[in-house]
């Protein structure tokens, strides 16, 4: 049975029932204190204390890691090429299941498990993008000599994310048919909760579409982080690494953020005062956490998706496709249509906040159509049928 690491930055651990602090030691050629491989991954992870989403995905990836070596009595410094292959085998197909795979449980659950399922290849290449940093971090931490992953020789495609464009979006005709169904009127008999839950999910999917926020974003956002200024609304955002941002609101979504407000029983426009969370739990007051969230928006694909298979054939490979997206579809989803409606580079950046264009200029999907388009020019003519095939 699989229990979750104690690798939490600054953690305590238990000794003869006595919680103590740990005894940290820095070791010749040693640049963090950590005595064994929990806890200098502890140290790396402090790194990124200031970005829960991120901190608790590179702990994941971490702890499947560091639960594989240590079920084979091996530690991080026994890593080689060869061990690289067997644990990308191991993240398709976790075995024994039933001691690696489970349904989402609390860490401190004995039914908690590391993985929900085998790791499909996109997700075990970001898994291994993920520990290319841990293994970079730890050379220059002097805890390794060594990083395997210089050794991969299709390293370049397996590991570097930023090469190929952003697929994992909804084309334009689906998200307008998805939103299209996001505004279908409660059913006449449907109870109180049901209605707030329809229109909190509509209000969810427009704010992820028009301001295109990581999950992390929407669940921390406050209403008097819409800010009026000179006749036009801001949104103050803390973004990844802790940047703050200041985001244009379009007029469509203070409509949406008023309809969302009227069913709170509040005035259509926040005021500086209210320091009230954006998206809230059933009781009207509290706010919701990543998790929650994310899987409020994870169950509305798997709702569309239900009804897209009702449909007729040639629709099955939209529900698939419904079924597959993620909270994170909806950010990309919102940078390509605003690329494709002619955003500038420049601006696209600034909604995104990516530090390198390179990165935004991965949701510009024009120029591929451009491109299909003159391609389909060359084509298969038929003979002539005088038999005259003279060029």
């Amino acid at each position: 049975m699989k229990k979750a690491l104690n690798i939490e930055p600054d953690a305590e651990r238990v000794q003869n029932g006595v919680l103590v602090k740990r005894d940290h030691q820095v070791l010749p050629g040693q640049l963090v204190e950590a005595g064994n491989d929990r806890e200098i991954v502890a140290a790396w992870l402090k790194e990124y204390r200031a970005s829960p989403q991120t901190f608790r995905q590179y702990r994941k990836e971490a702890e499947r890691l560091l639960l594989w070596l240590e079920g084979q009595g091996r530690r991080l410094v026994d890593i080689d090429r060869r061990a690289l292959d067997e644990f990308e085998h191991f993240l398709a197909d976790p075995r024994p299941a039933s001691d690696w795979i489970g349904p989402p449980r609390p860490r401190y659950s004995e039914e908690w498990r590391p993985f929900r399922k085998g790791l499909s290849a996109a997700s075990r290449r970001q898994s291994l993008v993920i520990l290319q940093t841990l293994f970079g971090w730890l050379i220059e931490a002097g805890w390794l000599s060594r990083n395997p992953f210089r050794l991969m020789r299709d390293k370049r495609r397996r590991l570097d994310n930023t090469q190929a464009g952003i697929e994992r979006y909804l084309e334009r005709p689906l998200w307008q048919w998805c939103w299209q169904r996001l505004n279908t009127p409660a059913p006449v008999d449907a109870t109180p909760r049901r209605r707030y839950e329809i229109e909190r999910r509509r209000f969810i999917f427009a704010f992820a579409y028009l301001l295109a926020p990581r999950v992390s974003e929407m669940s921390h956002a406050r209403m008097n982080d819409f800010q009026k200024r000179e006749g036009h609304w801001w949104w103050q955002v803390m973004g990844k690494g802790s940047k703050q941002a200041s985001i244009p609101v379009p007029d469509a979504v203070m409509t949406a953020l008023a309809q969302w407000r009227a069913v709170l029983a509040l005035p259509a426009t926040p005021s500086p005062e209210e320091d009230t969370p954006v998206i809230r739990a059933l009781d009207g007051r509290r706010g919701v956490g990543d998790n929650q969230l994310y899987r409020m928006i994870k169950t509305a694909f798997e709702s569309l998706a239900a009804e897209k298979e009702q449909g007729v054939e040639g629709e099955r490979h939209e529900a698939q496709r419904l079924r597959q997206a993620t909270p994170h579809w909806l950010r990309h989803t919102a940078i390509t249509h605003q690329a494709q409606q002619g955003v500038e580079l420049r601006y696209l950046a600034r909604t995104a906040r990516h530090s390198r264009l390179e990165t935004t200029a991965r949701y510009l999907h024009a120029e591929a159509q451009e491109w299909h388009g003159q391609i389909n020019r060359h084509t298969l003519d038929l003979p002539d049928e005088s038999g005259d095939d003279t060029l």
